[in-house]
């Protein structure tokens, strides 16, 4: 169930492919790297079986042309579990779907829109930018948007935010994200409120956007000021929005993508 897959985000990032660099561990949040051992087409992506250094991972991309022997950088990846492809009758345990570094286009997505052929999913959802709405027709599955990976803002360019204080939320749950992080164990299952500024937000994924807040609090140094928050209301990068929704405790999804805490199924008051 820890398969090497790797998460975040994107509908409609841009669609890239690797250059010939050797098969080497991830490079950065949200990145799969590896020789590709098998290529699989149909109407709408490019089903790819790769050798990585954590083990062989199937992937899924917009059509692209990999050749069998490339290496490939996939960025942006979200991990689908038990992902039934209609147009090859397979279920796979564990997919990923993101872009190919280096080729224009946009991001394989579970839930792309307007796509036919390996296009009406339906699972459930955990984090991270804009994919379509329109669900792919025939494939079901639960999907997961892994780790830190950040769409349009670098991870290391991220590492120097600097957020200046706000306002802790008023009530009896109202949290700052410190607070949540460090209570993380009292806190599971329990609702809270914080208020933060909205560092990276990627929106429409599985049916969810992926939130990441700041409000001031905390230190990067300990990872203590930065939590991540799902949710079906939409907001926008820089704006300062209050969420109300339940604790999550370790949740590991392999790769290296773990997360001690996040808040799920949130509303934006």
């Amino acid at each position: 169930m820890k398969a090497l897959l790797a998460t975040c985000l994107m509908v409609f990032a841009t669609f890239v492919w690797a250059e010939d660099k050797p098969a080497t561990n991830q490079s950065g949040p949200g990145v799969v790297q590896g020789e590709v051992l098998e290529i699989q087409n149909v109407a709408n992506f490019t089903y790819l079986r790769l050798k990585t250094q954590d083990g062989e991972i199937w992937a899924a991309v917009i059509n692209a042309p990999v050749k069998q022997g490339a290496k490939v950088t996939i960025e942006n990846a979200i991990v689908m579990k038990n992902f039934e492809s209609k147009a090859l009758k397979k279920t796979f345990p564990s997919i990923v779907f993101g872009t190919l570094s280096g080729s224009a286009g946009g991001a394989a997505s579970p839930h792309g829109a307007g796509m036919s052929g390996d296009s009406a999913m339906t699972g459930s959802a955990m984090t991270g930018s804009a994919m379509g709405s329109s669900a792919m027709e025939g494939a079901t599955g639960s999907g997961h948007a892994l780790g830190t990976a950040y769409a349009t803002i670098p991870a290391k360019k991220l590492d120097t935010i600097s957020v200046e204080h706000i306002p802790k939320a008023k009530g009896a749950n109202a949290k700052t994200v410190e607070e949540i992080i460090k209570n993380r164990v009292a806190l599971k299952g329990k609702s809270v409120v914080v208020r933060g500024k909205v560092v990276k937000y990627n929106g429409g994924i599985m049916g969810k956007n992926w939130i990441h807040l700041r409000d001031g609090s905390g230190s990067a140094a300990d990872d203590t000021n930065d939590i991540l928050v799902t949710s079906t209301n939409e907001t926008r990068l820089d704006d300062v929005v209050t969420v109300k929704g339940i604790v999550h405790n370790d949740e590991d999804f392999g790769a290296g993508y773990a997360y001690k805490v996040l808040i799920e199924d949130a509303t934006l008051q």
